[in-house]
């Protein structure tokens, strides 16, 4: 048969190793070269060995034949999973003549350490050095002699702060393990494979540890966040070939030091002192006779879980487009991308030479770097040169936004081959292409990647360079669509989430940020701007979009069903302070950002209880909670209808009269009949007044696009989309933006910079118009019946200035595409992919729609074609009127 069955996943991962879910969900994808190829069963084995398998025995688990064509979301239904236990699977499939396909290739995952009786390991850090203001990163280590052949050795590492693991002088693992969490609750465990690294005979393994979001700097809120200093935690099991287990485990037995790494934090920099560095220390036979006895900490009292984000990984390397040498003799250099990591330095000079690489988003007037903006953080990089031979730097546990980079210090004469930066973000694959004929669009959906490539690190940050880095639910929620389009999320969401529930008030409101990091007990933005509140409108109301959100992308209900009780919280919780259903003007941000434009507080609170309640009644839906799916629904339709009586008159009239207004509450469904359409006509009205430009801040301008286009307004959408003058997405890029910008008025003609207290040039909230761009302009949509994209709704809507699109998604069953374009005499040709497993229903924009070449009665906008797996072709005639 055709089907072949590929690309196996467990947790949304490739052979994942020390996951602690009892119940891990499988994937895999079908290649086919048919037509309409669809899976009608599955077969699932799941052996405690490779031979077992081999043998197609499934003695943890043989699902039988099952009668589905499911390839996403399968639990794990067999024996009790154990503590690092490895498990192997494969999958055969059955197509729609019953055939069966052949076995695919093994997959595999490993459990971690399910039971915290099961860590011998002490937390060990090192003891503060008096009269230091900035410590050096402790550096640890262990000598230990392994007897016998290696079967297998697995390292279980973590850290109250950040480590860098080293085995036999090898690094192990990626940039800032363990990620950010509310430390007071929770600290992710990440495990690795070290057998290849381990020899019979003598070892060492040690970690560099750094301060990171536990007692570095975080954002506004200062630095000792949740501790002093940081400690480390690591377990190595090793499994001899004779049957013998040992456990190699931090304890005082441990040595360590200072170092090199004379201070590292997150907001204030790095200083690297080469003269210092300890050559062989994570080696065997190394001195550490001088070296000092650790702290240990007497214990942890939150959790341990197993890694659940992505990790962060360097995923580019860029090279300057150009340089220049400054009157001081400094080098000033463009990386050509505003961008997120650090820079790496080549250089000769003498010993005790300092090089200081200073990083800026913009560049003032006279050609200096603009560092207004950053507050009080220090995007600066110190090294002292040992002097031996050429030497180069990067750093290890800080990381910087920035375009240009000034080099202080270098001695010599500098060039384009000196530096190159580094870009770094959680590692989500690309899922997303999109292209038109407009340059412009096209600049526009680059920015809107390089935001979120700038600001998913760990947790999605509302800003790279300023000392902020924090990350703001309301934010996240407007973006997540566009983000899970761009890039695979499933995982750094599922985590965002923990971060959320972790900060979730007693009385079920959610906060404004996540991880708390102590934003409730210090109330530092209450004493200083008065704005402090635990449940802003659009900012909490994340811990009901996003679950949602996943559901839509990646078919996962079980998110659903583990936050279920929290998102119940947080919507009685709303109920419970309100003024019969309307959420009273209280302190919050509002309509963040938007230009010109007031949006009563009050208002938008009212709409976005409404659209919480709407989504958790489709969510108890979905899970099957019939009871609840009635009593949501029901109360949002009172919601709605408070809503119309507080703040709509009988005219269309919403109270504010801003777009946010309108736009919100057209999108959440506030709005009824006549209402609704005089409502429709308002919103345009104000846009047409304003020269069609917008007015919208971070939670009106994700709606305001889609909005406007399932109202009939298609074509003052894509007059806003390619807007060129001020306020508009286009007027940053006209002035060299390469990322989406904080404030639509970050930097103007007449005005220069805004508030230097205030103004990121990259922040991804304003490119929320992203999912616009996939949903409608390209068409891609997913079916709520049938989630992930197993059905994908093909809506392409041509328009505005735009005469060609293609777009991409690469969903779990595969990559689903469509590519259109427009002549001027009206013809339009749509070529539309399905992936192998998934179906499509495709509506055609125009009369006369033929499908690869033969008329479809009755097809277009109304109807749709439903097709299945495969390429086809679509073509029909658009009239000068429009879609």
């Amino acid at each position: 048969m055709s089907l072949r069955v590929v690309h196996l996943k467990t947790e949304y991962v490739v052979n994942p190793l020390g996951l602690d879910e009892k119940k891990p969900r499988l994937f895999w994808r079908l290649d086919s070269t048919e037509r309409g190829a669809a899976q009608s069963a599955y077969r699932v084995l799941v052996a405690s060995s490779r031979e077992a398998l081999d043998r197609h025995e499934g003695d943890q688990w043989d699902s039988g034949k099952v009668a589905s064509s499911s390839q996403i979301q399968i639990e794990y239904d067999g024996k009790p999973l154990v503590s690092e236990g490895c498990y192997y699977w494969k999958v055969q499939v059955w197509d729609g003549a019953d055939r069966p396909s052949d076995w695919s290739e093994t997959a595999f995952w490993t459990m971690g350490l399910l039971d915290r009786g099961e860590w011998k390991a002490g937390w060990i850090g090192r003891k503060t050095e008096a009269n230091v203001q900035m410590q050096p990163s402790p550096y640890v280590r262990k000598s230990f002699a392994v007897e016998g052949k290696i079967q297998r050795a697995t390292a279980y590492a973590t850290a109250l702060g950040l480590y860098e693991l080293r085995v036999n002088g090898e690094k192990v693992g990626d940039l800032f393990a363990p990620g950010f969490t509310d430390y007071d609750k929770r600290v992710q465990v990440q495990t690795y494979d070290v057998t290849r690294l381990l020899t019979e005979g003598d070892n060492a393994v040690g970690a560099v540890l750094g301060d990171g979001w536990y007692c570095g700097t975080v954002g506004f809120l200062g630095d000792k966040v949740y501790g002093e200093r940081p400690f480390f935690l690591l377990q190595i099991h090793i499994e001899l070939a004779d049957g013998t287990k040992r456990i190699v485990a931090t304890d005082s037995s441990w040595r360590t030091n200072r170092g090199p790494l004379q201070y590292s934090d997150m907001i204030k920099g790095e200083a690297y002192d080469a003269r210092l560095e300890l050559d062989g220390w994570d080696r065997p036979g190394f001195d550490d006779s001088g070296w000092e006895q650790p702290d240990v900490r007497p214990g942890y009292n939150g959790l341990l879980t197993a890694s659940i984000e992505p990790p962060v990984r360097i995923t580019e390397t860029l090279k300057p487009i150009s340089v220049r040498r400054t009157e001081s003799g400094s080098y000033i250099y463009d990386m050509g991308q505003n961008m997120v990591g650090w820079t790496e330095v080549k250089v000769r000079g003498e010993r005790g030479r300092k090089v200081t690489l200073s990083h800026a988003e913009m560049l003032n007037p006279d050609g200096s770097l603009y560092l207004d903006n950053l507050r009080v953080a220090v995007q600066q990089d110190h090294y002292v040169l040992k002097g031996e031979g050429e030497e180069s730097y990067e750093p290890r546990f800080t990381f910087h936004g920035f375009r240009y980079v000034e080099l202080i210090g270098y001695p010599g004469e500098a060039d384009l081959e000196t530096i190159v930066g580094k870009v770094i973000h959680s590692d989500t694959p690309r899922t997303g292409r999109l292209q038109t004929n407009d340059e412009m669009v096209n600049k526009l959906y680059s920015n809107i990647v390089w935001g979120q490539r700038g600001n998913f690190l760990s947790v999605p940050t509302d800003c790279p360079q300023r000392d902020e880095r924090l990350g703001w639910t309301g934010d996240a929620q407007i973006f997540a669509r566009t983000a899970s389009y761009n890039m695979d999320v499933s995982r750094f969401f599922t985590k965002f989430m923990w971060d959320m529930i972790d900060a979730q008030q007693p009385s079920g409101a959610f906060t404004d940020v996540a991880p708390d990091a102590g934003w409730i007990r210090h109330k530092m933005w209450s004493t200083r701007l008065n704005w402090f509140a635990p449940d802003n409108a659009g900012w909490g109301d994340a811990g009901v979009v996003i679950p949602w959100t996943l559901y839509l992308m990646y078919g996962d209900t079980r998110i659903l069903d583990t936050h279920y009780e929290a998102m119940v919280r947080w919507v009685e919780y709303l109920k419970a302070n309100t003024n019969e259903l309307v959420r009273p003007d209280y302190a919050n941000y509002g309509d963040w950002l938007s230009i010109d434009a007031d949006t009563p507080k009050e208002v938008l609170a009212t709409a976005y209880f409404a659209y919480s309640t709407k989504l958790l009644s489709r969510i108890a839906g979905v899970l099957g909670r019939t009871e609840d799916e009635a009593h949501y629904d029901a109360l949002f339709r009172d919601i709605a209808a408070a809503f119309r009586r507080a703040f709509v008159d009988e005219e269309g009239r919403i109270h504010g009269e801003t777009q946010t207004v309108y736009v919100l509450a057209l999108q959440f469904e506030l709005l009824e009949g006549r209402v609704r359409e005089l409502a429709i006509a308002r919103l345009v009205d104000n846009i047409r007044a304003r020269g069609n430009r917008l007015s919208t801040g971070f939670l009106g301008v994700g709606y305001l696009l889609p909005s406007l286009t399932d109202n009939g307004q298609l074509d003052v959408a894509y007059t806003l989309l390619t807007q060129e003058a001020f306020p508009s997405w286009m007027y940053s890029i006209k002035h060299g933006a390469t990322t989406i910008w904080e404030r639509w008025d970050g930097w103007t003609e007449h005005n220069g910079f805004q508030t230097p207290s205030m103004n990121s040039f990259n922040h991804y909230s304003l490119g929320s118009v992203g999912e616009w761009m996939f949903r409608y302009m390209a068409g891609l949509e997913a079916d709520p019946a049938q989630p992930g994209f197993r059905r994908a709704i093909v809506r392409p809507l041509p328009g505005g200035r735009l005469t060609e699109a293609k777009a991409e998604y690469e969903s779990l069953y595969g990559v689903l595409s469509t590519d259109w374009k427009l002549s001027p005499d009206g013809r339009f040709r749509l070529n539309v992919r399905v992936p192998a497993g998934a179906t499509a229903a495709v509506f055609v924009p125009g009369a006369d729609v033929r499908m690869d070449g033969q008329p479809v009665s009755g097809a277009g906008m109304s109807l749709a074609i439903e097709i299945g797996s495969g390429e086809y072709v679509f073509e029909s005639h658009i009239s000068s009127t429009g879609v």
